[in-house]
């Protein structure tokens, strides 16, 4: 790839744009005990009356300490949602720009392109579930600004090649985005490692899944800071509500109960494929490096509907490529998995 020029792949608007300055922007308070009349909140104090940080100081300083990145590659969104979004309005141009995607994969590349009026151009994995590095570059055009990888990928819960991606990271005349969701269940290292070598390489992670808190909605983005100072300056004031930011910090400052969350979490998982090799409807369960399995079953829409009049929920994936008469099943508490496969025998015998 030839020398990455950044400034030739973000917006023009966006380059001159000038951010929105906020109150809690423009003072940052020295730790003194200040009267707040800047921002026009409500000044009765109940704890969450004030503007939360709009930089998210105490939990970026966590967390870059705990990828041991510094904090100035880190920018937090409203999930991960947010921060792909993010993306697209910094460096695609409606109309006129294209990203590429690896179905099957995660829908939301494909919606955010639809909504932001940019073309999505689809590459299919191939049947080992590997982007085809190939196909890929011969799509690629003057206006291809992104490339939307998910390793682990989902629907399929393999890591992606190595070798692959650095081909990838190699040729593509964008930026790469690496979908990074369910690394924590993975045993190969975070791309984050590998910033400093591409600077068109963005990492994205989410504290729904491994850190157990999807509901308070946080997404992470790791990048150059030429990347996140792009973004900076197009992402809303304050995107990261206070209580959000709280439940963050509790979570950081327990990592080690995340760590045995995860490994309880690929044990079960370890059992449950023991399991349901059992099951004589069950055709193949591909190799997972989430917290996740899919399984191919000899048919999708009935077991689905099965499960459901049983009380289990699972997901049909059979609409997606290379996924006909696929189920994906999350890995459940102990309890729940032995629910799932106790319901799986029973319709294996009926």
């Amino acid at each position: 790839m030839s020398a990455f020029q950044l400034n030739k792949l973000v917006r023009p608007n966006v380059a001159k744009l000038k951010p929105y300055s906020s109150a809690r922007d423009e003072f940052k308070t020295d730790g003194r005990k200040m009267v707040f009349l800047d921002a026009n909140e409500n000044p009765n104090e109940n704890g969450l009356n004030r503007y939360p940080d709009p930089q998210q100081v105490s939990v970026k300083s966590k967390l870059a300490k705990l990828k041991k990145i510094p904090s100035t590659q880190v920018l937090l969104g409203n999930g991960s949602d947010e921060v792909l979004d993010l993306i697209f309005r910094a460096f695609c141009e409606p109309g006129q720009d294209n990203i590429i995607t690896l179905p099957p994969t995660y829908g939301m590349y494909k919606v955010l392109a639809d909504i932001n009026n940019v073309e999505n151009r689809e590459v299919l994995l191939n049947h080992e579930f590997q982007p085809d590095v190939t196909a890929i570059l011969e799509e690629v055009d003057e206006n291809s600004k992104l490339l939307f990888i998910c390793s682990p990928n989902n629907p399929s819960g393999n890591s992606f090649s190595e070798e692959r991606i650095l081909k990838l990271l190699a040729e593509f005349p964008g930026l790469v985005v690496i979908d990074e969701a369910y690394i924590d269940f993975a045993e190969n290292e975070s791309w984050i490692a590998k910033l400093s070598k591409f600077p068109n390489l963005i990492v994205t992670q989410t504290f729904s899944k491994a850190f157990g808190k999807a509901a308070i909605r946080l997404g992470m983005l790791f990048a150059s800071e030429a990347i996140i100072e792009i973004l900076n300056k197009i992402k809303p004031p304050y995107n990261v509500n206070e209580l959000t930011q709280r439940e963050a910090l509790k979570v950081l400052e327990n990592s080690e109960e995340i760590k045995t969350q995860v490994s309880d979490i690929k044990g079960n998982k370890s059992i449950l494929i023991e399991q349901l090799l059992e099951i004589e409807f069950v055709r193949k369960i591909y190799k997972s490096d989430a917290n996740f399995l899919l399984v191919e079953v000899d048919d999708a829409n009935k077991r689905y509907e099965e499960l459901l009049n049983i009380g289990i929920v699972v997901r049909n994936r059979s609409n997606q490529p290379l996924c006909e008469n696929c189920l994906r099943l999350t890995i459940g508490t102990k309890t729940e998995n032995q629910q799932l496969i106790n319901a799986l025998k029973k319709l294996d015998n009926e």
